[in-house]
Order: C-alpha cells, then sequence, then structure tokens
C-alpha cells in the first residue's frame, strides 16, 4: 500500500521528493499556493497599472473610432490636448485593484488546477498530454479570475468612456451601484469570459511551449538569474501577442456594452448579438496595434516578475511536465 503522502504515481513521487531534498525548508500545500497568487497578483497590478496610459487610448479607439482615428501615438495626443496629462491615467484605481484580484486567482489558480490535472491523470499521462492540462487549468483558473475582475473593469470602462462620471475607483463604484444595482457589475461578465478565457488560454500554453522550446537547448537547472528573467520575458513577449490576437472581438465588445446600460429589457445576449452585428470584423479589430503593444509588453512583464516573485518568496516547489 502507498505511503499517505504518495500521488499513486512513482514518477511524481520521485520529482517531489527530489524537490523535498534540494530544500527540505521549501513551502507545499496552502503555503506554496498561497505565494503563486500573491506573485501573481502583483505581476498583473504592477504590469496592469504602469500600462493605464495605453489602455485608455486603446479603449477609447474601441468606443470611438471616428474621433481616435490617428493610432495609439495620436491618441495619446488627442487625449492630453483636449482634456489634459493626467487623463491617461483615467481608471488607473480599478484597474490596480482589479488586476491584483484576477492575478491572484489567474496565475494561483492555473497551478492549482494544473497540480490537480496530475494528480488525476497521473504524472506519465498528464505530460503526455501537457497541452490539454495547460489550457484546462488556464480555462478553470480565468473563470475564478473572473468574477472577482468584472465589477472592477466594468468601472474602469465607465471611468474611461465617461471621464466626467465620477472621481475614482470609489466614487465611480459607489455611483454604479446605487443608480443601476449590483447586476450592472456583471452586465459584461459574459464578453469578459469570451475575452479573457481564450486569452488566458493562449497566454499561458504558448508560453509553456516557447519555454519549453528554449530549455531544450538550455538546461533551466544552471541557467543564471538574468538568464531565467530574459527566457520569461521573451516567452512572455510571444505569448502576450498570440493571447491579444485571440481576445481582440471580445475585448473590443467589453469595452462597448459597458460604456452604456441597456435598454429597457434588452438582455445581455441580444445586446451583444447587436453590438457585433454593428462591428463587424474590422471594426472588432479597432485599436489592436494598442492591444498588441499593450498586451505583449504586459504579459512578458507579468512572467518576468512572477518568475522573480516566485524565486524571492523560495515557490519553487511546483511540478513541471515540460517534456
Amino acid at each position: 500500500m502507498a505511503p499517505p503522502t504518495s500521488t499513486g504515481s512513482a514518477k511524481l513521487d520521485a520529482v517531489k521528493a527530489s524537490i523535498i531534498a534540494k530544500d527540505p525548508t521549501a513551502p507545499t500545500g496552502v503555503a506554496l499556493y498561497s505565494r503563486f497568487a500573491f506573485a501573481g497578483a502583483v505581476c498583473c497590478s504592477i504590469t496592469h497599472g504602469a500600462l493605464t496610459p495605453v489602455d485608455v487610448v486603446k479603449t477609447r479607439i474601441q468606443l470611438d473610432p471616428v474621433t481616435y482615428n490617428r493610432g495609439l501615438i495620436g491618441g495619446f495626443k488627442q487625449i492630453i490636448a483636449k482634456e489634459g496629462a493626467g487623463a491617461v491615467w483615467t481608471g488607473f484605481g480599478p484597474t490596480a485593484a482589479g488586476y491584483f484580484l484576477q492575478g491572484s486567482f489567474k496565475f494561483g489558480g492555473y497551478e492549482f488546477f494544473k497540480q490537480q490535472s496530475i494528480n488525476l491523470l497521473g504524472y506519465e499521462a498528464a505530460q503526455q498530454n501537457r497541452t490539454a492540462v495547460y489550457l484546462a487549468s488556464a480555462a478553470c483558473a480565468e473563470f475564478f479570475a473572473d468574477i472577482a475582475l468584472c465589477p472592477l473593469e466594468a468601472t474602469r470602462i465607465r471611468l474611461v468612456s465617461e471621464p466626467t462620471f465620477a472621481n475614482g475607483l470609489i466614487g465611480g463604484f459607489s455611483k454604479i451601484l446605487k443608480t443601476e444595482g449590483l447586476g450592472a457589475f456583471y452586465s459584461g461578465f459574459g464578453p469578459i469570459l469570451f475575452k479573457q478565457v481564450p486569452y488566458t488560454m493562449a497566454k499561458f500554453v504558448v508560453y509553456e511551449k516557447v519555454s519549453e522550446l528554449v530549455y531544450r537547448s538550455v538546461d533551466k537547472s544552471k541557467a543564471s538569474g538574468n538568464a531565467q528573467t530574459a527566457i520569461n520575458l521573451g516567452s512572455g513577449l510571444i505569448a502576450g501577442f498570440a493571447a491579444a490576437l485571440v481576445s481582440q472581438p471580445a475585448d473590443t465588445m467589453l469595452s462597448k456594452i459597458n460604456k452604456t446600460k441597456g435598454l429597457p429589457g434588452e438582455g445581455t445576449t441580444s445586446r451583444l448579438i447587436k453590438i457585433a452585428k454593428e462591428l463587424g470584423l474590422r471594426g472588432s479589430y479597432a485599436g489592436i496595434g494598442a492591444r498588441l503593444f499593450m498586451v505583449g509588453t504586459l504579459t512578458a512583464g507579468q512572467f518576468a516578475i512572477y518568475g522573480d516573485i516566485k524565486k524571492a518568496l523560495g515557490a519553487t516547489g511546483g511540478i513541471e511536465i515540460a517534456a
């Protein structure tokens, strides 16, 4: 009979035993996953918060492409000339707070669900089907992350689309809750799922695959800290481009549906269908240049920061299934 600490897989037990032997004090269980969650929260909050100005321009282009038709740099100039330099930082509060919550669920959840997949399938089967494991783990993690993110994302979009709506996170959140009710925060839940779930699935699977290719020619155990950070940056950049392209149409629809409340009796599904018809394929990719820059940059930064924080916290006990 296997000991209580056994996973049921001799190979997985051997991997875990090797990790423990290298560092008997390394965190496990809740202590480990809480570190993953914290690292994810910090990396997402920092990167999304820092790129608030790009997100403001991107959102304006999506919501009013006729006015903001001069690209990313031109959009910056238009907003600053009309509203002042501070306008490009509109929505910083809900962005930083929302993605702190979302990042904790996304990265912590991804590691958690990946481990559960390994436990369920067995190490060998999980390794052989690792692409499916990456995709399923990312999708499950993002679902819960979006529940946390949606109210703050709705507040951010309202602040960006209507500069005079409120004076910040607390004011905007309170006003929506008071005038439109709790349901208004989740009117964009469908679009945010359609946007974020494929986005996160592409983000993690492409990052894992690119990293795997790199480490086939570079011994990870011998790579310096700077080299690992550079690999995380490069892999994250490519993953970000892929994720942006996959999720752009839903991102545009999310901006549109959160800009204003629906007509009396109009459901979310009918609003989405109407918006999709109005946009068309070309309209759904409005602002893609700004978003490629934004998502590529923030995804590269996220994986670099995430990796560095995990190392700083000693959260290196995750099980890898790359070949």
